[in-house]
């Protein structure tokens, strides 16, 4: 299977590891907008499926030449790979930012995006249960420096008072980005990053808005503005950083960086996206981040380091 050699060759070479880190900052400092971005539009009175579906519509209009050139005219390679791209649209774009979109409703946009992004801990387990890649000594310590980490930005030392209904949310939102980390990684496919990116983004939006015209997500929206540190920006100033910046460049770099990084380190650079959101959730909404909360940080960057020293030396 194309995840498993792709896990556990040797120690990533320089010349996939340097290109795959930039491309995997650049994916989480774009995917770290998304809660922001979306939480203006939420405020003003949209709802969760109608903020989602405009995010991946634009992006979905945004790759859609880009992909097609990619494509060069190979309808059979994406025939091939049909069920990868509609798993991906459905479950990886469409269902994961859905959850997550309803999580930061009740709560705050990092809380939510740090239990989210507990999802490299299931990306490990996979690996485990499906490919019998045994993590080593310096993973499973960087695995539990994370979850402490994870621990102290929630909070839930001080026993803060944490939505139920958001925290299951942000659960499902969890599994529905260990989907994508791990389909991100089938380099084997041979589908380039923007062609699956594109054709999640299509398939995501046609079935959001099947569900939306079948009444069974709420499409709710309006051109109120949208506001920002105190500043009102038109809607769909909000609605193109969402499609463009945390979607489209997202999702495309963020395949990008997990080909070259493999799933289970890229899941876990991908963690920087935690600190993002709650920077730009500090700078942007007013939700400042308790000293506790950074120590977690912290932790969690150092999980980050420790996984990646241990990762397979040989194949």
């Amino acid at each position: 299977m194309t995840t498993m050699t792709h896990d556990i060759r040797a120690v990533t070479p320089s010349s996939r590891l340097v290109p795959g880190l930039v491309f995997a900052l650049l994916s989480a400092m774009s995917f770290a907008s998304s809660g922001t971005l979306a939480k203006g539009l939420l405020a003003s009175g949209w709802s969760p499926a109608a903020a989602v579906t405009a995010r991946i519509l634009v992006a979905a209009l945004v790759l859609a030449v880009p992909g097609l050139i990619a494509l060069d005219g190979r309808w059979g390679l994406l025939r091939r790979n049909l069920k990868l791209v509609v798993a991906y649209g459905v479950v990886a774009v469409a269902g994961c930012q859905f959850a997550y979109f309803v999580a930061i409703q009740h709560l705050q946009v990092g809380v939510a995006l740090l239990i989210e992004y507990a999802a490299p801990v299931v990306v490990i387990g996979y690996l485990w249960f499906r490919y019998g890649q045994r993590p080593g000594s310096l993973t499973r310590a960087g695995t539990v420096v994370t979850l402490v980490g994870l621990a102290l930005v929630l909070d839930l030392l001080s026993g803060a008072d944490l939505h139920l209904g958001g925290m299951l949310w942000a659960s499902l939102a969890m599994a529905g980005a260990a989907v994508y980390f791990i389909l991100s990684a089938q380099e084997g496919s041979g589908l380039p990053p923007i062609v699956l990116a594109a054709g999640g983004m299509v398939v995501g939006s046609v079935a959001l808005l099947t569900l939306g015209a079948f009444g069974l997500l709420e499409m709710r929206w309006n051109t109120d503005p949208a506001v920002y540190a105190g500043t009102e920006v038109p809607w769909w100033w909000a609605v193109l950083a969402l499609g463009v910046v945390a979607a489209a460049i997202a999702y495309t770099t963020g395949i990008a960086a997990t080909r070259r990084l493999g799933s289970r380190l890229a899941s876990f650079v991908a963690l920087l996206e935690v600190l993002f959101a709650m920077l730009y959730a500090w700078l942007v909404l007013g939700e400042q981040p308790q000293p506790v909360q950074v120590l977690g940080g912290l932790l969690v960057l150092t999980g980050v380091v420790l996984v990646k020293l241990g990762e397979p030396r040989t194949t």
